[in-house]
Parts: C-alpha cells; sequence; structure tokens
C-alpha cells in the first residue's frame, strides 16, 4: 500500500513539473518577428512618409499624369508649366521633394 502511495505522489508531482514547465516555455517565448499584416502596415507608413502630394514649384495637388524622372526618382507637378521650371532648376525645388528627404 506504501509503494501505491508512493507511486501517487511522484506521479503528481511530475505532472506539476511538466505544466510549471509548459507555462514556462509559453510565457517566455519571444516575439521573433511582426505578423504580416504588421510588416504591411508598417512598409505602407513608410511609402506614406516619402510620397509626394505637393508640386515642389507651386504647392498645390499634384497630378500623378504630369511627372518628370530625375535621379531614378519621379517628381509628380500640378501642370506641364511646373515640369518645365523644375527640369530647368531641379536643384532649386529638392528641398520640397519627400522622396529626396533621406
Amino acid at each position: 500500500m506504501k509503494t501505491m502511495k508512493t507511486k501517487l505522489v511522484v506521479a503528481l508531482i511530475l505532472t506539476g513539473l511538466l505544466i510549471v514547465a509548459l507555462i514556462a516555455l509559453t510565457a517566455c517565448k519571444k516575439k521573433s518577428e511582426p505578423a504580416p499584416s504588421e510588416q504591411i502596415e508598417e512598409i505602407a507608413a513608410e511609402l506614406k512618409a516619402v510620397e509626394q502630394t505637393i508640386c515642389p514649384v507651386m504647392k498645390g495637388p499634384i497630378d500623378k499624369n504630369i511627372f518628370t524622372e530625375y535621379k531614378g526618382k519621379k517628381v509628380y507637378f500640378c501642370c506641364d508649366a511646373c515640369k518645365g521650371k523644375f527640369e530647368e532648376e531641379p536643384e532649386k525645388y529638392l528641398a520640397e521633394l519627400p522622396q529626396f528627404k533621406q
């Protein structure tokens, strides 16, 4: 009878230790990478920060159909006249362009 009680006590102790170990393992897991939806949100926020929405010449809203490429990046304008002014002196307007701020 004593042997049966001893086995039962040992089994209960081992079960308790196993539960404690499982709890410790699940609580100590580090978050290795953000979930894909979080990564998409982070990328979208970064893109928004460098997205040009204002014409660098007239400071009005841009027309995505009117643009030129400068140093490998698209620069958008509100009208063709602004595009021409930019092309004459592009360095004059770079401070206004988020895609060149980095």
